[in-house]
């Protein structure tokens, strides 16, 4: 098995929400350790959150399962049930359908890191749980609406669209 090089692959930054909602990817970037090592039926990524960066809004899949462990420093697992402290090590699972929204917020001072292992589909439909957002994704394509279906606000997403 060929060891992969982290300094040769590309990190990614930013969010792909819409408008001001992209501000979410602050502080925030990953590299994607699966594709880099050619893998096909499931994402590897390593996400790396700055102080006070989130890994995204907080959401649920209903098509893929979700694996993280935390590698370096402190994260904070928001999701239904309240805040969870986890340090390297801990792990964390989100099976596809399970309705807990869920993200990483690094509340400490010094940057974080985890590992998030998730099912690749040719579909997945995601719900964020503090705002009224969908997203379903087809081919790569990422779209996104209010639950219903309908557009997302002006309100929802500012004028940076």
């Amino acid at each position: 098995m060929p060891k992969l090089d982290l300094t040769q692959i590309e990190r990614q930054t930013g969010s792909g929400y819409p408008g001001k909602l992209a501000r979410n990817g602050e502080g925030r970037s990953s590299q994607r350790l699966g594709d880099a090592g050619g893998l096909t039926q499931y994402g590897v990524n390593l996400v790396r959150l700055e102080p006070g960066a989130a890994s995204s809004l907080r959401h649920y899949h209903m098509e893929q399962d979700e694996f993280v462990m935390v590698t370096e420093g402190v994260c904070t697992l928001i999701d239904d049930d309240g805040e969870h402290a986890m340090q390297p090590g801990d792990c964390a699972t989100f099976p596809a359908g399970d309705a807990n929204g869920h993200h990483l917020v690094n509340k400490s001072d010094a940057p974080a890191a985890f590992l998030v292992v998730g099912t690749r589909t040719p579909t997945e439909t995601g719900y964020y749980s503090d705002i009224d957002m969908m997203v379903k994704v087809d081919q790569n394509e990422f779209t996104f609406t209010r639950k219903d279906g309908s557009p997302l606000t002006a309100d929802q997403i500012g004028d940076e669209t």
